[in-house]
């Protein structure tokens, strides 16, 4: 039997911060004097688990490969370091067996890219062009057999800002021949300070706090292939509020910013602030049955797990609004004993007074700025004032404390754009409980998140040297014990800067403040995306509550095309609009980006429905937007920016399963599109009439392009046909 030598890659990447890192893609190259087809091995488990013990990272990767072939294959396991990495310690075993691997210096090392790039015909591992280089003979891969590799490597972390970055390139799709069956990644983190911060801006990763100083974060998932890297970052102080900033460049130089302050996980009772709570329950008739009964349970949850002197407030309302103490009482055991009786003996029956049961609300919170009101309703308002616009004024007129109302609604019968109103009025938000979910589950959990107050009617200035703009969300909400508030925003500037951070501490004013550096550091290119993803859906929100605006959807269109925030609300507005500018002569046809990806198929038919259907006042329809678009505006990760994925799936030509989202990949701050075997810069409409630079792909102008500007490498490793702009220019490269 033959030998065939294949050359295997396990991407291990470096962030600029020297933090060391690691992805399994596979690639595999047939010798060419044998068969000059490239065939990629399986990559069946990938499983990460690190530790993190402050500013040291131990990661451990355990992988296991399949080689589908008859044939026994001789292996080059490779894997790319930055030059500056501080790498520790660096194992690697094979089937229990430590194999040790040879370091290639960075010149030698993008010769070996570049020649495998010339052999494969693929240009995957360009983006790796100029790194170092690790390299270990793996013999023999056995015929239809597993091969398992477990590699340990410790780092050393930077800080930044008070801000640890952790970074493991998850991106093996285009490595991998078939999705991967599982794949993990777990880290223990571990610290000698608080835990302030974590912020994941990659995945939509679990975080379980166990203690102070102590967190576990996990990703999982099962059959995917793995296409953007995992990246993490956490802070820790002592003091009572902690902050970590993030900052991104873009290449045309616009500046973004990500932030996050949090009081921690816990707090001291002491630093506990005493809050006022008004639960306000619909009783009318559409209630009866199941849903007043789990109703009631989640009241009860409620009242029994107030904190020590809070005080409370019960209404409950159908035709008329009844209060059970007629003023905010303590908590103790002769108010909770009402309490329970006057739930219990809740029916439902009657019209729905929301008119009544709020104002009665709002006048019984006397003078607290700790009040917040819970209202929970299945209809909408058909005795007193039933009309939308009015209702709101009267609310806003007799709110002078400008006290919170959330807002649950039950089932599909609903004006949610009443509900909506009333939150986005007092900064809260509105929550949706569909007839399957359990209304008791949802509404404790939502208690347990505002069960401790900390910091109330938040302010947030910056010092002069930063001009801070177009920040998200546009009204901060009371921070809670194990809750963080997130901005998401743009800055002009640079350097030093104080973030003053004013609230409410125990009905007493607190000023904090924060000395951080703006610097344009950072190349975590999420960071614009997660804005993009907040500005869509403020300007989305708007369109709904407030009707359509030529401006807003301008601006919906162009933030959606450059940053890849394609929801089936941005698509139908993408694609009309590139429908109407080709008709005008303002955009080649071969340019456009969403029409050339979706002919023949159903996507453009949903995308309309669902925008027009998401201005509609009740049903599911109109719940669905009104979730989407506050996940689009609460993102902080790129995962939440994927809203409305499920109905963006469509056949191709070939018969194969396939999501718009996955043609959209996100380099340098901007959207590239796949359409067909051409990878499209979102930039290039832009830019008319202007000499297209054509280039053969791995020509000898190819390879002077690349060490001219090794910028485009990331570019260029997209694909074999690609038609971008780099310094201004257009380049086209094609086979």
């Amino acid at each position: 039997m033959k030998t065939i030598k294949y050359y295997i890659f396990i991407i291990l990447l470096i962030f600029l911060c020297n933090a060391f890192i690691h992805t399994d893609g596979f690639i595999v190259i047939q010798d060419p004097v044998i068969s000059p087809t490239p065939f990629p091995l399986e990559v069946k488990n990938h499983r990460v688990k690190v530790d993190l013990n402050d500013q040291i990272a131990a990661t451990n990767i355990d992988q296991i490969f399949y080689n589908p072939t008859s044939s026994r294959l001789e292996g080059e396991y490779i894997f790319p370091i930055p030059k500056n990495a501080i790498i520790k310690k660096f194992t690697m075993y094979i089937n229990g067996k430590e194999t040790p691997a040879e370091l290639i210096d960075a010149e030698k090392a993008r010769k070996i890219y570049e020649d495998i790039v010339r052999k494969q015909k693929d240009p995957a591992l360009l983006e790796y062009n100029n790194l170092n280089m690790y390299r270990v003979r793996i013999f023999p891969i056995e015929p239809r057999s597993e091969k398992r590799i477990i590699i340990n490597y410790n780092e050393v972390l930077n800080k930044d800002n008070g801000t640890f970055e952790y970074l493991y390139p998850l991106n093996t799709e285009k490595f991998s021949s078939k999705s991967l069956q599982d794949v993990s990644v777990v880290i223990n983190l571990k610290t000698n300070d608080n835990i302030k911060n974590i912020i994941c801006t990659s995945h939509d990763a679990e975080i379980v706090y166990k203690n102070e100083k102590n967190a576990v974060i996990s990703y999982e998932r099962q059959n995917i292939k793995p296409d953007i890297d995992f990246k993490l970052y956490y802070s820790t102080a002592n003091s009572q509020f902690g902050l970590s900033l993030i900052t991104y460049k873009e290449s045309d130089n616009d500046k973004f910013f990500l932030m996050n302050i949090s009081p921690g996980y816990f707090v001291k009772q002491n630093e506990l602030v005493k809050k006022d709570v008004t639960f306000v329950l619909d009783t009318s008739g559409s209630m009866a049955g199941e849903k007043i009964e789990q109703a009631k349970k989640a009241l009860l949850y409620c009242i029994t797990n107030l904190n020590k002197d809070d005080r409370f407030e019960i209404i409950r309302f159908s035709t008329e609004a009844e209060a059970l103490f007629g003023s905010l009482e303590t908590t103790g055991d002769n108010a909770l004993n009402k309490a329970k009786k006057f739930i219990n003996n809740f029916n439902a029956i009657g019209g729905t007074n929301i008119e009544e049961a709020l104002n009665l609300a709002i006048a019984n919170s006397g003078k607290s700025n700790n009040h917040i009101i819970i209202f929970i309703t299945d209809g909408k308002p058909t005795i007193g004032e039933t009309e939308e616009d009015k209702l709101i004024q009267k609310i806003q007129k007799s709110n002078t404390l400008k006290t919170r109302i959330f807002t649950f609604g039950i089932g599909e019968e609903l004006n949610i754009h009443l509900l909506d109103k009333i939150t986005k009025e007092t900064k809260a938000y509105s929550s949706y409980i569909s007839p399957s979910e359990n209304i008791e589950v949802k509404i404790s959990s939502f208690y347990q998140k505002i069960q401790y107050p900390v910091l109330t009617d938040i302010k947030i200035n910056f010092s002069k040297n930063i001009n801070v703009y177009n920040v998200y969300p546009k009204e901060f909400p009371d921070l809670f014990v194990g809750s963080s508030l997130t901005l998401s925003g743009k800055y002009k500037g640079e350097g030093n800067t104080k973030v003053i951070l004013e609230g409410m501490l125990k009905n007493a004013a607190k000023t904090i403040d924060f000395n951080i550096d703006f610097l344009d550091r950072s190349n975590d290119e999420f960071i614009s995306v997660i804005w993009a993803s907040r500005r869509i859906g403020y300007l989305l929100d708007q369109i709904r509550l407030k009707g359509e605006n030529k401006e807003l959807i301008g601006e919906v269109v162009f933030l959606a095309k450059k940053h890849g925030i394609v929801t089936p609300y941005t698509s139908y507005l993408i694609l009309e609009d590139e429908m109407v500018r080709t008709a005008r002569g303002e955009l080649d046809r071969e340019n456009q980006i969403l029409n050339n990806i979706v002919q023949e198929t159903e996507i453009p038919k949903v995308s309309k429905k669902d925008y027009d259907s998401m201005k509609e006042k009740s049903g599911q329809k109109s719940i669905q937007a009104s979730e989407e678009f506050r996940s689009l505006n609460d993102a902080t990760n790129l995962a939440q920016t994927k809203q409305g994925y499920e109905r963006m799936q469509y056949q191709d030509k070939k018969g194969n399963s396939v999501n718009i989202t996955q043609q959209i990949k996100n380099i340098q701050g901007r959207a590239f599109y796949q359409n067909n075997n051409l990878w499209v810069d979102s930039k290039i409409d832009q830019i008319k009439n202007k000499k297209i630079n054509k280039i053969k792909f791995s020509s000898r102008e190819y390879y002077e392009l690349l060490k001219k500007y090794p910028g485009t490498a990331e570019i260029l490793s997209l694909s074999k046909n690609i038609k971008f702009i780099f310094n201004n220019e257009v380049y086209e490269i094609f086979e």
